[in-house]
């Protein structure tokens, strides 16, 4: 069974992060998670962007703005989800996620501009896909496949309209709607 992972992203600024944070929660849905919070600036785009992802290709992924990220963090961390932090300063992802329980909610906590210190201690985990700056992006992808016991999300996600017909020299789409 997959765990049940929900994505938070601190710190979103809507006029610089829109297409990071898009790449974020479009990542973070493909690869398994559940969930998507977004906190920072309340962006529609970016959440519109998610749900129009979600309603063609499929699947239960959601998202929602919280204004407030610790007492959402709190309150995740009292209902007895695993707070997950993302940050190269933490221990290394390849010999901490194996520790990490999946039979409970998890929250994957990706930094923007300045993580609070409570982050740290609030955390379950701090984890660090490499100790050098580089792109949240790149390390949620790494984190959430090494979590996922190495295996991408589903190729179909229930209820998909789009479902890309792999193919090696072109683009083939097929459109459920196209066949009523």
């Amino acid at each position: 069974m997959r765990p049940d992972v929900t994505v938070v992203r601190l710190g979103h600024r809507q006029q610089r992060d829109k297409r990071i944070t898009s790449h974020l929660g479009l990542t973070a849905r493909a690869l398994g998670a559940n969930h998507f919070v977004l906190c920072g600036d309340d962006d529609q785009g970016v959440l519109d962007t998610l749900a129009d992802v979600t309603e063609n290709f499929g699947g239960g992924f959601s998202s929602e703005h919280h204004p407030k990220p610790m007492g959402y963090l709190r309150h995740f961390s009292k209902q007895g989800g695993k707070i997950v932090h993302l940050t190269m300063y933490g221990e290394p992802h390849d010999s901490v996620t194996v520790d990490i329980p999946t039979d409970a909610p998890i929250a994957v906590v990706v930094g923007g501009v300045k993580v609070p210190g409570e982050i740290y201690k609030l955390a379950d985990y701090n984890v660090a896909v490499g100790h050098q700056p580089h792109s949240e992006v790149a390390a949620l992808a790494l984190f959430m496949s090494e979590l996922m016991g190495g295996v991408a999300g589903p190729e179909q996600f229930a209820g998909a309209r789009l479902q890309i017909q792999p193919h090696p020299s072109g683009k083939v789409v097929i459109d459920r709607n196209e066949d009523s």
